[in-house]
């Protein structure tokens, strides 16, 4: 006999007895009588002695149902507000296991005493809860056992950390000065914090007014910094660097930082100048990074960014400063660079990015029964970067072992066995339990079962008992032993296989399975079925989209038996529910599947298959369906020639769809609308279906476009081609002049010019810039300059010969490299005015209330003033940067100032002004506020009614120390849903209202002082219940009467 299991000539019983157990021998076959007693021995023998045998578990016994622990639940990194309300910590940790696991936990590798007099530990089922946490106790990493009988094992570490975030330092932050123009840094300097991960925003005076990242502003991740690559008059302000931290739910506020922007007058261009720029940097495959670079310089800069080794990878988001690569891949490693440019000059910054990778599993390992004296291999593999480290567990002991190789199993080997791969961004945990048995065969848990086979088809009867050492499989049918031949074979594992079944291999089949510790049998029957056979299969159909097509299928199958109809286009499986809206199933009787394709789509073409299964067997037969359709997409779209205005390109043809394409259409999209695609005019006009190449004319100079091509034939227009790479068109001069020409004002002795830059699309080249010219209109010499910024508003000429308001003739051309492009109309402007010299003079004010005060003023007399402007601040707490300002007519000489402070002494200086600036300041006046009104509002006590009026009363207030004296009392009283009314004013606690019938009216009462009117409280008068009082009758006093009497 060969080995167990394979294809042999079946031993007798005198073999059995004879041969040693791993011996070989060949018999004939037996004679009936032989086969008989062969039968009854393998039935009824004794099961072989065991008692040399090491004792085992009892693998069948109770806890054959039993297994080690897997983890359902693991703890995860925490981290613990420090000033969190929640005195606990719990780390989770829950295992599945029969029976169930008992649990131990692991700090920093030393085991935790769980026991009573240890107060900040708990277990909870799994869970372990530290109550009232103390940072030096109980930070550290934590690691839980859970154990049984069949093993333990310990699950991945987790961090316990204290998180917090101090204040910012109470110390008052310094005022910077920053002349208009120049760039600036606000340092952020976050406190002590952990973790390190936090996010900053920063406020412009007040919250919440945040201030929006933009190309002038930019607010770092990583330092917090505020950088304004520009600054201007509008920046001056008080700012605040707000901290937040997202693990611990916390923000905090720095002090606020003046910015005082210096007035210029001609401000100065700078060249970009990078002062943020990212380092070197390593990130996690599959994670997000984001790469900071931001310069400052006049114009502002552009940022642009692109990769040194290559093209910038696919998932990346390009946002100003920040360059956003998500889902990061081991290829998107490399250079990076950031290039700011401004038409002053450019500056650039690389670093490397580095990507690496947490460790995964190639191979691990899994569960496994293996028989005693036997050899098993546990294999495990990583990959990662840098590779990991792999070492092994058993039941929570470390294994000085490189590879698990087993030649000789013995029961000590059974665990719970763990493969850990680990590198520095990480560990991973498989763990796998380990049986080592040796058993008699048994079929207690597989016995063999009732098979149904097709007529001529084939079947499979299997045999696996369990049992260690493998046994030695045979089989019989009936009284009948088989034997292999050229219809049946017994496999390697013991399963019986029948070919061609025909309706005499029905009956019982038994296995019979020994080995040297005993020997099993089990008995199953096979019943032979009709076999399915296709009756009407599907024919070949051709439709147009979303057209209706039909697929017919019908087939004959055992009466005994269900049927079922699978489809599948081109082997993936229709699921019907999912795509109902184009496939539906024709009710037909139960041996029929038609299928219809409604709507049909060009998706939908391909080889249908029908599969008409019972559960014994099945059969298939197919049959295509075309499709015909708009054209496919074209492909390889590439430029291949370009000028100023023209673009050659060349593309592949797409699919036709059974329908031959009869033209081509181009689109365009510039990068000043990426997100509109236009119909480009393209030379020939018409493009011919046969064609693979074609220009576009008439596009922009110096304007980067992408292209893409379009297919049409007699059945539609198809999808459009993948875009071309992007194209950048030739220069040429500009045609484009300034627009809005104008200019006058300024400062004394000057000549300022202004107009509205030319568009960026409208730059036909680098290198674009501007020629003012000017003239006296008396003159006849132009006076040309050159402005190199394209994003220039104006140019100021400064001659001191300039006489005051003198008439000019100004005009403006753009230029580029390629030359210059027309003029503006002339128009007329005029010189600066003389700058005023006088100061208002006699100022004086008084305080109106708590928050307002007016001033007043004796004029400027010079002719040329276009106004006064009034500024005011509080003296001790407020410095003059961030001082409130008026702006009136140069017809007054007085005016009201308000959102003041109450009880606070005030600075207030005016000073006159007109296009040539501000004339010299006032001598200050001070000024200070009334204290401010009381707080609390009057309490209502009483509302009476009397006849057609109503009496409403209320306390006094009682002010404090701090708060202005009542003075009285003011009552509105207004119908309810206006917000005007009628307006007392009193002395006293209490007034008479009048009431008005079915009509509801609010009453509200507020203090009045000389710092302003206090806070109100209000009362409901219900019109409606006015009841006009009425003389009672005499049986109404009677009725009175009689009630006295009775009480």
């Amino acid at each position: 006999m060969g080995e167990p299991g394979s294809p042999a000539n079946v031993p007798s019983a005198e073999c059995l007895a004879e041969a040693p157990p791993t011996g070989n021998c060949h018999v004939d076959i037996m004679s009936n009588l032989s086969l008989l007693l062969y039968l009854l021995l393998l039935l009824f023998g004794s099961l072989a002695d065991t008692s040399l045998h090491e004792e085992e578990p009892d693998f069948y016994g109770d806890e054959a149902t039993g297994y080690g622990p897997v983890f359902m639940e693991q703890p995860v990194d925490t981290i613990y507000p420090e000033e969190s309300p929640e005195d606990k910590i719990t780390m989770t940790c829950r295992a599945r296991a029969s029976p169930p696991a008992t649990y131990k936990w692991m700090l920093d590798g030393v085991e935790i005493d769980l026991s009573a007099e240890h107060k900040h530990y708990t277990l909870s089922e799994g869970n372990l809860v530290i109550s009232e946490p103390v940072k030096n106790k109980h930070e550290g990493r934590y690691s839980c056992l859970a154990s049984n009988t069949y093993g333990t094992i310990i699950s991945r570490e987790a961090s316990v950390q204290f998180g917090y975030l101090d204040l910012f330092s109470s110390e008052e932050r310094e005022s910077v000065y920053v002349k208009e123009g120049q760039g600036a840094v606000l340092l952020c300097a976050p406190p002590p914090h952990h973790p390190a991960d936090l996010s900053f925003r920063w406020i412009l005076n007040e919250f919440p007014t945040f201030i929006p990242p933009d190309k002038r502003r930019f607010v770092s991740q990583i330092t917090g910094n505020l950088y304004i690559s520009k600054v201007e008059a509008s920046d001056s302000g008080n700012y605040s660097c707000i901290a937040s931290s997202s693990s611990i739910s916390k923000s905090v506020f720095s002090n606020y930082i003046p910015l005082v922007p210096l007035s210029e007058r001609a401000i100065r261009k700078y060249p970009a100048d990078l002062n943020v720029k990212f380092p070197d940097t390593t990130t996690l495959a599959g994670h997000n990074i984001t790469l900071e670079c931001f310069a400052l310089g006049n114009p502002v800069p552009e940022i642009r960014w692109r990769k040194l080794n290559g093209e910038l990878p696919p998932n990346h988001e390009v946002a100003g400063a920040h360059l956003h690569l998500y889902n990061v891949r081991s290829e998107d490693g490399g250079s990076y660079q950031c290039e700011a440019a401004n038409s002053k000059g450019k500056d650039y910054h690389s670093a490397h990015l580095s990507v690496e990778a947490f460790p995964e599993w190639v191979e691990h390992i899994s569960n496994a029964d293996k028989d005693l004296s036997s050899a098993y291999t546990m294999s495990c593999s990583a990959r990662g970067k840098p590779k990991p480290h792999i070492r092994w567990l058993k039941n929570g002991e470390a294994l000085d072992r490189k590879e698990m190789v087993f030649n000789n199993l013995t029961f000590e080997d059974s665990g719970m066995y763990q493969c850990i791969a680990e590198n520095p961004h990480g560990v991973i945990f498989s763990n796998a339990e380990l049986r080592v048995f040796d058993c008699a065969p048994t079929f207690e848990h597989n016995p063999i079962k009732h098979v149904l086979a097709p007529r001529n088809g084939r079947v499979v009867i299997e045999c696996r008992p369990k049992a260690a050492p493998k046994p030695k499989v045979s089989w019989s049918k009936d009284t009948e032993l088989l034997t292999n031949s050229s219809r049946m074979f017994i496999w390697e594992d013991g399963s019986l296989e029948i070919l061609n079944v025909t309706r005499t291999d029905e009956g019982r089949y038994t296995c019979f399975a020994h080995n040297n510790l005993g020997k099993a049998n089990s008995t199953g029957s096979l019943t032979v079925t009709d076999s399915t056979k296709i009756t009407l299969a599907p024919s070949n159909a051709d439709v147009k989209v979303r057209e209706n097509a039909w697929m017919q299928c019908a087939a004959s199958h055992d009466s005994s038996l269900d049927i079922a109809f699978i489809w599948s286009l081109d082997g993936r499986v229709i699921d019907l529910d999912k795509d109902s809206q184009h496939y539906e199933r024709t009710p037909n009787g139960s041996s029929a599947g038609e299928l219809m394709i409604k709507n049909a789509q060009l998706k939908h073409a391909g080889i249908y298959t029908c599969t008409a299964q019972t559960t014994v067997d099945n059969v298939t037969s197919s049959a295509s369906l075309v499709v015909r359709g708009p054209p496919g997409a074209p492909a390889g779209l590439r430029v291949i020639d370009k000028s100023d205005k023209n673009v050659a390109l060349q593309w592949s043809r797409g699919a036709d769809n059974h329908s031959p394409i009869s033209k081509y259409t181009i689109q365009y999209r510039d990068a000043f609308s990426p997100d509109v695609w236009k119909n480009a005019t393209t030379s020939p006009p018409d493009i011919e279906g046969n064609a693979e190449t074609a220009t576009v004319v008439d596009l922009v100079p110096w304007t980067e476009y992408d292209f893409r091509v379009i297919a049409t034939n007699t059945l539609g227009t198809g999808t459009p081609s993948i875009p071309s790479h992007k194209a950048k068109t030739l220069a040429s001069s500009p045609v484009v002049a300034p627009s809005d020409v104008g200019g006058g004002g300024g400062t004394n002795r000057e000549l300022t010019i202004t107009w509205t830059p030319v568009q960026e699309q409208y730059y036909y080249g680098p290198y674009f810039g501007y020629i003012v010219a000017f003239k006296p209109r008396a003159g006849v010499e132009w006076t040309q300059v050159t402005v190199s910024d394209p994003q220039a508003e104006r140019y100021v000429h400064k001659d001191p010969s300039i006489a005051p308001a003198t008439e000019f003739i100004v005009k403006i051309q753009a230029y580029n490299s390629k030359g210059e492009g027309p003029y503006s109309l002339p128009q007329t402007i005029f010189s600066a005015q003389d700058a005023l010299t006088d100061a208002p003079g006699s100022i004086d004010g008084k305080a109106l209330s708590a928050t307002e005060a007016v001033v007043w003023w004796i004029p400027i007399s010079q002719s040329n003033i276009d106004g006064y402007q009034v500024k005011y601040w509080r003296k001790q707490e407020d410095s003059e940067g961030g001082a409130h300002r008026v702006v009136v007519s140069s017809r007054e000489n007085h005016t009201r100032v308000d959102r003041m402070k109450p009880d606070s002494l005030y600075l207030i200086e005016i000073r006159g002004y007109n296009s040539a600036g501000y004339g010299p300041p006032s001598e200050r006046l001070e000024i200070h506020t009334k204290k401010p009104p009381p707080g609390q509002a009057p309490r209502i006590i009483s509302k009476k009614f009397k006849g057609k009026l109503v009496n409403v009363a209320w306390e006094h207030v009682e002010t404090l120390a701090n708060e202005a004296p009542v003075d009285g009392y003011k009552v509105l009283y207004r119908p309810q849903g206006q917000s005007t009314g009628t307006l007392y004013i009193t002395k006293w606690r209490h007034i008479e209202l009048p009431l008005f019938e079915n009509e509801t009216y609010v009453v509200e009462v507020r203090a009045y002082t000389e710092g302003g009117d206090g806070a109100l409280s209000h009362i409901f008068i219900m019109g409606g219940s006015i009841m006009a009082t009425q003389p009672l009758s005499t049986l109404g006093l009677l009725l009175v009467a009689v009630l006295c009497l009775n009480l």
